[in-house]
């Protein structure tokens, strides 16, 4: 049986807590419940509660914004629910798991890959220190760099790390039992069009009366219901530029950044802080930043050293910060170049006084702008008198009364871009709707690298990692793993494991045939031929690698080739 809450008007969503057992159970599940509805009541949101797995329907779960696995044991829910379970999620829902939420449903594939790795065993309850590796995400942006707390310490049986986005880990050296090496132990990851957030924190009765743990279970359950936003992609091979420490940095003109708490906050201008210690040409540059009231800042890229911060701003580009202003003078405009898309903005954007994300993906001369994960602008250079292809970074602090913050500057270098950047965002009306063999250089034999949609920012990803025959192919969030490295062989393959090679299903040659892995076999759906354009032929059919969208689980597949982005792939 649901039991719901009382409230006397209708709260902003619902969540559904979700506390079945079929194993251990834990005595802090009560406790949890109370936390809550508590926290929901506080924060405009309704509570219902239940251990009835007879609530998985679609009908009853469409009204909720989220579902709580409250420390659930066990296989909790049937086929038939399982399958509802997922298309809610799937279709925009979200899911938290606490604690043994885990220890659940070990021979459900598609629940591991959402709650994201899978308990292995524990230590005794002890106290331990927990490294907080975003401190921008609404979970964990109130905690210092490190959090010392006694609870129980889960080991999993994997890393997760490659496939989900990592809020917290645990210092292994700081108690006994963890054998994990590289030990996540809260993260949160986008599931197809919903969202995702784990954290193994919450064995403890006590813990759900501790001010910082009930503020991280606000934060994970308002960005699965997406109340907030938050850039959850997975994330390895970043530097760090900037996490408490300004070596390297330097001021150019007036004002300054205080420096406290691993965070950078303007103060007077305008001037400018830059990174002088190096250069940068293709890469993926990632900062979490806030601001107070209408303030104003930016992000500059693309300049050459100097130590005036105007003629910064005359030779690169600023990535806007500023709530009210024209259109490509605010937030996620490329200065008074190009507005950011308003729409897709204003759906990313947290509002002054929560955090946000940048990405800034600079390849040869574009300029891509990601807002807490998702794309807002897409910018060429065409003006002589600039060059992305080379430059500096730097964050500006514009004046009194502009108070922006920064925390974690880090940096992801790229091998630059696998074509030349095209002057118009769209395709030429003349373009063949084929690709000439004689203009398509193939890459070089036994290259491996990822493939990144041009259209999406996402990679060309095997499903769940799978190494089965018929396994789909499909674009996921770039995160390094083995399952997005693809060799491009002499025989034209695309291999992926070494011993499966990407394959038009069935040999078809209909627009739409889906495009999976097989075991190599030398024939012409297994031949791929890469274009000048960025487009790939499928060398059988003579149509392209083609996907219909730009959301995480979009499936790959063939279609007549139109020079459309979502048919063109960089090498990264």
């Amino acid at each position: 049986m649901v039991v719901p809450a009382t409230h006397a008007q209708a709260a902003a969503f619902k969540v559904l807590v979700f506390s079945k057992t079929a194993a251990f159970r834990h005595d802090s599940i009560p406790a949890g419940i109370q936390a809550i509805r508590e926290l929901g009541a506080a924060n405009d949101f309704a509570v219902d509660a239940t251990e009835d797995a007879n609530a998985f329907t679609s009908g009853n779960l469409a009204q909720y914004k989220a579902v709580v696995f409250l420390s659930t044991t066990g296989d909790v829910l049937n086929a038939t629910q399982q399958t509802a379970f997922q298309s809610y999620v799937d279709g925009g829902g979200g899911y938290v798991g606490v604690h043994s939420a885990s220890d659940t449903e070990y021979d459900w594939p598609y629940y591991g890959q959402l709650m994201g790795a899978w308990f292995k065993d524990h230590p005794a309850i002890q106290q331990a220190t927990l490294k907080e590796e975003d401190r921008a995400h609404a979970a964990t942006a109130h905690l210092g760099q490190t959090w010392t707390r006694t609870d129980e310490w889960y080991n999993y049986r994997t890393n997760p790390r490659a496939n989900v986005h990592v809020l917290q880990s645990l210092n292994e050296s700081s108690y006994s039992g963890g054998n994990m090496g590289d030990h996540p132990v809260t993260w949160c990851h986008p599931q197809a069009s919903g969202r995702s957030f784990y954290t193994g924190l919450g064995h403890t009765q006590e813990s759900y009366a501790d001010s910082n743990f009930r503020t991280l279970l606000l934060g994970g359950i308002r960005y699965a219901a997406k109340a907030t936003n938050a850039d959850c992609r997975p994330e390895t091979g970043y530097t760090t530029l900037y996490n408490g420490s300004t070596s390297g940095w330097t001021q150019a003109g007036p004002g300054s950044f205080t420096n406290s708490d691993a965070t950078l906050t303007s103060q007077g201008g305008m001037g400018m802080l830059w990174y002088n210690a190096k250069e940068f040409g293709s890469y993926s540059l990632k900062l979490d930043w806030r601001m107070t009231g209408d303030s104003n800042s930016g992000v500059i890229v693309g300049f050459p050293p100097t130590s005036d911060p105007q003629t910064a701003l005359d030779t690169g580009y600023e990535v806007q910060i500023d709530a009210t202003d024209t259109a490509d003078k605010t937030t996620g405009a490329i200065y008074g170049v190009k507005s950011a898309d308003l729409a897709a903005r204003d759906a990313a954007l947290n509002p002054p006084g929560q955090w946000n994300t940048y990405e800034l993906l600079v390849e040869g001369e574009r300029l891509q702008v990601f807002l807490n994960g998702s794309k807002i602008n897409d910018f060429t250079n065409t003006n002589p008198a600039r060059s992305l292809q080379q430059g500096y970074i730097g964050i500006q602090n514009h004046g009194s009364g502009n108070v922006v913050a920064y925390r974690n500057i880090r940096i992801k270098e790229l091998s630059g871009p696998s074509q030349s950047p095209s002057p118009s965002p769209s395709p030429s009306p003349s373009a063949s709707p084929s690709a000439s063999p004689s203009a398509s250089p193939t890459p070089p034999t036994t290259s491996t690298t990822a493939l990144r949609g041009v259209a999406s920012g996402r990679c060309l990803d095997v499903n769940g990692a799978s190494q089965s025959n018929g396994a789909t192919v499909l674009i996921w969030d770039c995160n390094g793993g083995n399952n997005q490295k693809w060799t491009s062989t002499s025989a034209t393959e695309l291999r992926v494991y070494g011993n499966k090679c990407l394959d038009v299903n069935g040999g078809g040659t209909a627009n739409g045939t889906a495009v999976i892995i097989w075991d190599c076999n030398g024939q012409n759906n297994q031949k791929w031929r890469f274009n000048s354009d960025g487009s790939i032929t499928a060398v059988g059919a003579n149509k392209c690698l083609d996907v219909s969208g730009t959301a995480n689980g979009t499936k790959a597949q063939i279609y007549t080739c139109n020079g459309q982005n979502n048919q063109k792939w960089t090498r990264v």
